[in-house]
């Protein structure tokens, strides 16, 4: 009997990890998640780190629950994706140190290192903050010496977990380019970077492209699996990136990446940056194309804890019904969204509503103004965009776990003026992704996937009055930070 072919793609989220076992033309065969597990580490005030062989037993583990589900299937390809900035630290011997993820922060109090952040930004694409990987770097070696003497080499998160399926270490382009040590416009490593915050380029890992095979699967990894020593380890890249490659959009088309936050995101065929320097620039997977980013930060895991909170036990479309039928703005909110045209983040919010409290106010409208403020602050970043670089299709593409919210879609829809675009493989984005970039790597033809919905913008004024509601409750946070 010839078994179906199969692929192992590894998603390594911020909030948790799963591995998804899909066939070539993406459809989910198996798929396990857990959570991802951090500790804070006492050395830094703002820093939190998980130890990398913990996880990967956690995906091993789930590898084998997802490959249970699949059933007999012959997998052929592996492939990683994960949070972008975080990286794993490895000794000499290539044994895992600490990995640091992109919600760690232990380089904050060594931001000012370099005094020339406009150069910076001008190579890299981004502004230098302590999200970004070289301050991560910089962090452990001006605090933890004696960790730092033991660190040879870094990879992102990703390339860590192909390197520990196939024993080959190497950098992929669009992880790269989160690290502050990489210029994006040339596509390589920069001695120049490197020299700016006192980095050794011997530090530095091959780069190495998407969609290629980087090795073989180790034979004891094989043996634990399941799996065949013949399958190949496929250069994944970054989940936004991965997403994004899920929908097949084309150049010049905007993608909101609705996740655990959310990137709005430009393809270009060309290097553009922002005179303002409230954007980032990123290499695609595709090696050939950029990404203009502007990020509303934490958006749906605040969706996500509200929920919990006031829906604990309820099926997502319960919520959707509730909020739907709301037509006032009982409650609005402000829950710490980034706006790319802002020069610090909201650190403080909450919801504001008249007092005395109204019975007419329930849960609905708590979760109602959580969506809102979604969307506004979608809407605010994608006019900076706009600022940058023109948009004139009519049309924007979403995908992520925060698209089966309708009410949210048109929001945005409305917001925008344009409509809203939706893929049937939104739900499993990353994961998509890494069946596409496999399939590349094989020379097996992508099936584009199908159109599910598109929403329709409506020009109620309405939308209008309460988006000059939600504009003054922010600026009232504001003056709390």
């Amino acid at each position: 009997m010839t078994l179906k072919q199969a692929y192992l793609v590894t998603d390594i989220g911020t909030g948790n990890v799963r591995v998804a076992i899909a066939d070539p033309a993406g459809v989910i065969l198996g798929v396990a998640s857990g959570d991802m597990h951090y500790r804070k580490d006492e050395h830094y005030p703002e820093s939190i780190f998980f130890d990398p062989d913990a996880l990967w037993k956690q995906i091993r583990n789930l590898a084998k629950t997802a490959l249970a589900q699949a059933g007999a299937v012959s997998i052929t390809a592996i492939a990683a994706t994960s949070q972008r900035e975080g990286i794993v630290a490895l000794d000499k011997a290539g044994n895992s140190l600490i990995g640091m993820p992109n919600i760690d922060h232990r380089g904050r109090e060594w931001e000012d290192i370099s005094p020339d952040k406009h150069e910076i930004y001008m190579l890299t694409g981004r502004y230098p903050t302590s999200l970004f990987s070289a301050l991560k770097l910089v962090g452990v070696r001006e605090r933890r010496p004696s960790l730092w003497q033991r660190v040879s080499t870094f990879l992102s998160i990703s390339d860590w977990a192909q390197y520990m399926f196939s024993g080959v270490q190497g950098y992929e382009h669009s992880q790269a380019s989160e690290t502050l040590l990489y210029d994006v416009a040339k596509g390589q490593w920069s001695q120049q970077l490197c020299e700016k915050y006192r980095l050794d380029v011997s530090l530095l890992p091959p780069l190495v492209h998407s969609g290629t095979v980087l090795g073989k699967i180790q034979p004891d990894i094989a043996a634990e699996l399941g799996i065949l020593e013949s399958t190949d380890v496929v250069v994944g890249g970054s989940d936004t990136q991965l997403a994004i490659t899920s929908l097949e959009p084309s150049v010049e088309d905007i993608v909101i990446v609705s996740g655990t936050t959310t990137p709005i995101i430009k393809i270009a065929d060309h290097y553009i940056t922002d005179a303002h320097e409230r954007t980032w620039t990123n290499r695609h997977t595709d090696n050939a194309n950029f990404l203009l980013e502007a990020n509303a930060g934490v958006t749906g895991l605040n969706y996500q804890r509200l929920k919990e909170i006031f829906y604990p036990n309820e099926p997502y479309e319960l919520i959707e019904t509730e909020v739907a039928a709301i037509r006032d703005t009982h409650c609005v909110g402000a829950l710490g969204s980034l706006l790319a045209g802002e020069k610090s983040p909201l650190i403080r919010g909450g919801f504001i509503f008249n007092t005395p409290v109204s019975h007419q106010l329930s849960r609905a409208h708590f979760v109602w103004a959580t969506l809102w403020d979604i969307a506004c602050s979608i809407s605010e970043n994608y006019h900076v965009l706009r600022e940058v670089t023109r948009h004139e299709q009519d049309y924007v593409w979403m995908c992520g776990g925060g698209v089966q919210s309708k009410l949210l879609r048109q929001f945005i829809a409305n917001l925008l003026g344009k409509k809203v675009v939706i893929r049937t493989n939104y739900r499993q984005a990353s994961v998509s992704g890494g069946v596409a970039i496999c399939n590349d790597a094989l020379g097996i033809p992508n099936r584009v996937p199908e159109t599910l919905e598109v929403t329709e913008p409506d020009s109620d004024p309405v939308y209008a009055a309460w988006y000059a509601e939600w504009k003054r409750s922010r600026e009232a946070f504001k003056t709390l930070n």
